[in-house]
């Protein structure tokens, strides 16, 4: 499951913090991006919210996004993958 989810996040983000501690107690392997260091990533957050630098954005192996997603809608996507 490892590198199968990428979230966008920020470091003051409490939406995010919240996801993280969420997914590590469910054990959902991710990968974490701060778009505050990185434009590249910053731009694709912008992309997949309509220009907004909305987060936590995750982006899934099958290449869709969810933002600010709640867990079940996570566990629900990594399920279907």
């Amino acid at each position: 499951m490892a590198g199968t989810v990428t979230m966008y996040s920020t470091t003051w983000c409490g939406y995010c913090r919240r996801l993280k501690g969420q997914m590590d107690r469910e054990g959902i392997a991710y990968t974490e991006i701060n778009i505050e260091q990185d434009p590249e990533s910053a731009a694709f957050v912008e992309k997949a919210n309509g220009g907004n630098q909305t987060v936590p954005t995750v982006l899934f192996a099958d290449g869709t996004t969810l933002t600010n997603p709640s867990l079940a809608q996570v566990k629900e996507k990594v399920a279907a993958a």
